[in-house]
C-alpha cells in the first residue's frame, strides 16, 4: 500500500513574499536606492554564490558566520561555494577583481537583495533575509564614516522610523586592537573558572566576541572588562572624536557602547548599530546611565536588555589585505535589515513606482473582443495609463461589480459590436455617463479625464 506523499513546504527560516508584503519590500528598496544615489552611491549586484574563501579569509575563522551559519556546497567540479552570508566581503572581492582601484575615489556603492545564514529564526530574522547595503571604499577620512551613518539614518527616517539612536564605539586600528586584545585576554584569564566552556574556547579564537556574549555569566564579567577606548592610539582617538562631532552636527542621537565590537574580523576603528528607541524590546537606560549621560552630555550604554538592531556597520580598513590584495583599501559600510524594518508598526507602506492606482477598468465581452483585448491594453501601457482587467471573466455584471468594489473611476467596455466598429465605450462610474470613442483616439481621450 502506497503512503500518501507529503506536499512540499518552504525551508525552515525562509518564506514566500507576495501581495502587499512584496510591494512593501520593493517600495523600501526603491526609496533606499533613491536616497543612496542622491548621496553619491551607485548600484552593484554581486552573485548569490561566492567562493568560500571570500568569507573564510575576509570575515574570519572563529566568527559565528563562518563557523556555524554559512550554507556551503560543493560543485561536481569540486569547487567549494557558499550562499553569500553578508555583503561587504563580496563587494571588496568585486572591487579588487574588476579593477575599481583605477576609479575616482572613494568608490561609493549600494546593493540590495537576499543574504543567507543558518541561524535560529526569530522576530525579524530569517535564514534568507533581505539587506540594503552601503559601502565606501578608498578613504580613511572620518567624514566617510559619518556619510555612511547619516545616509543609513536618513533611509530609516524616510521609512517611517523616527526615534532612532546610534550605538557607537571604536575598536581602533590594528595596533590599538592588538593592545586592547592583550588586555582583554589577561582580564578573562583571571576569571576562567567563571566562564562557560564555549566562552573559554572563543577566548583562544576571537576574544573580542566575548564582549557581546548573550550568556548571563559573561555579561556579569563584561561589566568590569577593559574599555577599548582606553587603548586607542592618538590617531584612532582623533578619528573617533571627529566621527562623533559629525553626528552632533547632523543632530543624530548617539550613545557610546563600550562593549560594541561587531562579530566580524574585518572591522577596525568605527563600529555602530542603529536602534529604534520605540521598539518594545528596547530597554530604557539604567539610572547610572542617565546620571552618566547628564554629566557627559551624551548617552552611554553599559548594561542593556537584548534588542534588535535595524542597521549596523563599521570601518574595515584591513579587509582587502585579508583577501590577498597587495595594497590596503580603507573602507566603511553599513547594512540595513529590511525584514526588521518592515516588521515595525511605525514603518511606512512605501509603494514602488511600478504599482499605480488604476484609473481604468478594462471590460471585454465575447471571444472576438478577447482576441483584440491585449492590443488595446498595450496601447494603454504605452500611454502609461494604469489599468486593471479580468480577461478570464465573461460576465458584464461581474466585471462592473469588481470595478465598483475597487472604486476605479472609469471603465472601458469592449464588446462584439465595438470590436467590429473599432471603438470602445468609456463609462464614468460615478454618474454612469458613457462615450463612444474610436480605438485610435482612446489614448488622447483618457488623458483628458480627471
Amino acid at each position: 500500500m502506497k503512503t500518501k506523499k507529503e506536499v512540499p513546504t518552504t525551508v525552515k527560516g525562509m518564506r514566500d513574499i507576495y501581495g502587499d508584503d512584496y510591494y512593501r519590500l520593493e517600495g523600501f528598496m526603491e526609496k533606499a536606492s533613491e536616497i543612496a544615489m542622491y548621496y553619491g552611491f551607485t548600484p552593484i549586484e554581486t552573485p548569490i554564490l561566492e567562493n568560500i574563501e571570500v568569507f573564510t579569509s575576509g570575515v574570519g575563522e572563529g566568527t559565528d558566520i563562518v563557523d556555524k551559519e554559512m550554507y556551503e556546497l560543493k560543485t561536481k567540479g569540486g569547487h567549494h561555494l557558499v550562499l553569500r552570508p553578508e555583503g561587504t566581503a563580496a563587494i571588496m572581492r568585486s572591487y579588487i577583481e574588476n579593477g575599481m582601484q583605477s576609479w575616482p575615489h572613494p568608490v561609493m556603492l549600494y546593493y540590495k537583495g537576499p543574504l543567507f545564514r543558518h541561524e535560529s529564526p526569530q522576530r525579524g530574522r530569517y535564514r534568507q533575509f533581505y539587506t540594503f547595503g552601503l559601502e565606501a571604499l578608498g578613504s580613511s577620512k572620518s567624514i566617510m564614516d559619518a556619510t555612511i551613518i547619516h545616509t543609513t539614518v536618513t533611509i530609516l527616517h524616510e521609512a517611517g522610523i523616527k526615534n532612532l539612536c546610534v550605538e557607537i564605539n571604536s575598536i581602533g586600528s590594528k595596533e590599538s586592537r592588538e593592545k586592547y586584545t592583550k588586555e582583554l585576554i589577561s582580564y578573562y584569564r583571571k576569571h576562567l573558572n567563571e566562564m562557560p566552556p564555549d566562552a573559554q574556547k572563543r577566548l583562544k579564537k576571537n576574544p573580542l566576541r566575548l564582549l557581546d556574549s548573550k550568556d548571563l555569566r559573561m555579561q556579569v564579567l563584561n561589566q568590569n572588562a577593559p574599555d577599548p577606548l582606553g587603548s586607542l592610539l592618538p590617531a584612532d582617538r582623533q578619528h573617533f572624536k571627529e566621527v562623533l562631532e559629525y553626528l552632533e552636527m547632523l543632530e543624530i542621537p548617539y550613545r557610546i557602547n563600550n562593549h560594541l565590537v561587531r562579530g566580524l574580523d574585518y572591522y577596525s576603528r568605527t563600529v555602530f548599530e542603529v536602534f529604534d528607541e520605540d521598539d518594545s524590546e528596547t530597554a530604557s537606560d539604567t539610572t547610572e546611565e542617565k546620571e552618566s549621560a547628564e554629566s557627559k552630555g551624551k548617552e552611554t550604554s553599559e548594561s542593556r536588555e537584548p534588542k534588535i538592531a535595524l542597521a549596523a556597520g563599521g570601518r574595515y580598513d584591513y579587509l582587502a589585505d585579508s583577501l590577498g590584495h597587495k595594497k590596503s583599501v580603507p573602507g566603511v559600510g553599513a547594512g540595513i535589515g529590511v525584514d526588521r524594518i518592515l516588521g515595525l508598526e511605525a514603518a511606512k507602506k512605501l509603494t514602488p513606482r511600478i504599482v499605480k492606482k488604476p484609473k481604468v477598468f478594462f471590460i471585454q465581452l465575447g471571444f472576438e473582443a478577447k482576441l483584440k483585448s491585449l492590443k488595446i491594453i498595450e496601447i494603454l501601457r504605452k500611454a502609461k495609463i494604469p489599468i486593471m482587467q479580468t480577461l478570464n471573466k465573461d460576465s458584464l455584471s461581474a466585471q462592473l461589480g469588481l470595478a465598483e468594489k475597487l472604486e476605479i473611476p472609469y471603465t472601458i467596455i469592449f464588446g462584439q459590436k465595438e470590436c467590429m466598429e473599432d471603438n470602445v465605450l468609456v463609462r464614468n462610474m460615478q454618474n454612469h455617463s458613457q462615450d463612444t470613442i474610436k480605438i485610435e483616439n482612446l489614448r488622447e481621450h483618457l488623458k483628458t479625464l480627471k
